[in-house]
């Protein structure tokens, strides 16, 4: 078997073998839904609140890897998530889909972030392509004219980063621990773009195609530092850039998702514009891997690098790098994508208890400190990974 063929059964068995079978034997909860928890020693969590991304990006993983093998028990394993997220997550008094949701399924925080928001766009629109289920078809659509309506900043372009459960402004709109406090983010923005390419797919309407076009004008105009090639992470309510460090996953995350919309979007202009701009972009991510074939996970603001291995880091940076190598003539990067995958393979792969470790820490450490399964921590950079693997291979 020659290093490309090890490559494609390899990533194949990881999804089929080792990332999707540990979430329907271990998170999913035969009462309905998914466990909200699990650490990263194995330990489940089964009175642990559940968190939108994690649900929303079960919905996307098993209805993707479905469409990909036509295996049914991802089918359902997308529905029996699918089920549970319309019931509990989507608020059916103002719309939009809350942040979390207690064991029993009751609200929790009920705030509306715009990134929860993007993420059941793109969830229930990957179960519509993969199910034909027009309701899941038209909770995408309502939620799509929700975040048009409410979170769009019609005077300065973009879209605010959250708001209160009835859609009033909101003291604290950070998305997590991790970042600052902003009016405006790059991640927002860039899964935004992401989930309205992917209903885009299955709901080719004039307005989301201008809408999602001009989400590629903002990535390209106001997020993208045009000089390092870089993405801005925070802005004020103008787009003024907050200082924030740099995020190599995302930069190599965005190289690719990016260009993928324009394809989509089959618009010649736009995808004249937005390739070379993907170019950059990639090329400043690449500024974070390293000859053993790992990315570090950021530049802070400071200066200051955090080496860690993030999971999904090192998934993004495999499929930037074979998306370089396919769009861009980057002619090493076929070769550095299986690099990254053999560092994935040896390092973070939870070959005992399946899926994968939070992180590698600089010293070489394995993280279990940090979650197995958890708000963050979902079956979606990793599952996409190998999906895009055979896809690009296929």
């Amino acid at each position: 078997m020659d290093r490309t063929e090890a490559f494609i059964c390899e990533t194949k068995a990881a999804l089929s073998d080792n990332i999707l079978p540990f979430w329907i034997e271990r998170m999913k909860d035969p009462k309905g839904g998914y466990y909200g928890r699990m650490s990263g020693e194995g330990e489940l969590d089964k009175d642990a609140d559940r968190g939108v991304i994690l649900n929303a990006r079960i919905i996307w993983a098993f209805s993707a890897a479905y469409k990909a093998t036509g295996n049914k028990e991802y089918l359902l394993a997308a529905t029996h998530a699918k089920e549970y997220f319309q019931e509990h997550f989507m608020d059916h008094k103002h719309g939009g889909v809350y942040w979390s949701v207690d064991l029993d399924g009751k609200r929790k925080d009920t705030k509306k972030q715009l990134y929860a928001q993007a993420f059941a766009i793109y969830g229930l629109s990957e179960y519509y392509s993969a199910s034909g289920d027009d309701q899941a078809l038209k909770a995408s659509r309502n939620l799509f004219q929700i975040t048009e309506k409410r979170f769009a900043d019609k005077e300065n372009g973009g879209y605010v980063e959250a708001l209160t459960r009835d859609f009033s402004p909101l003291e604290d709109m950070s998305l997590s621990a991790h970042d600052i406090n902003a009016d405006k983010t790059m991640n927002s923005h860039l899964h935004l773009l992401e989930a309205y390419t992917n209903l885009y797919k299955v709901w080719p309407e004039r307005k989301l195609k201008e809408r999602t076009s001009a989400l590629l004008e903002i990535l390209t105009d106001k997020i993208m530092d045009k000089q390092t090639g870089h993405l801005n992470l925070y802005f004020t309510k103008e787009w003024n850039v907050i200082p924030g460090g740099v995020s190599f996953g995302h930069d190599i995350e965005t190289s690719w998702l990016a260009l993928e919309s324009a394809f989509i979007l089959k618009d010649i202009d736009l995808i004249n514009k937005v390739k070379p701009c993907c170019l950059k972009i990639g090329q400043a991510g690449l500024e974070g891997l390293l000859e053993d074939g790992s990315m570090i996970y950021e530049k802070k603001a400071d200066g200051t690098l955090d080496e860690s291995r993030q999971w999904w880091v090192q998934a993004e940076s495999v499929v930037g790098l074979l998306w370089l190598w396919k769009y861009h003539n980057l002619s090493e990067g076929a070769d550095k994508a299986v690099s990254g995958w053999n560092y994935i393979k040896n390092n973070l792969v939870d070959t005992k208890n399946g899926e994968w470790y939070w992180s590698i820490e600089a010293d070489g450490s394995v993280n279990t400190i940090d979650d197995k399964a958890g708000f963050w921590k979902c079956p979606y950079h990793n599952s996409r990974m190998c999906l895009e693997v055979l896809k690009i291979f296929g």
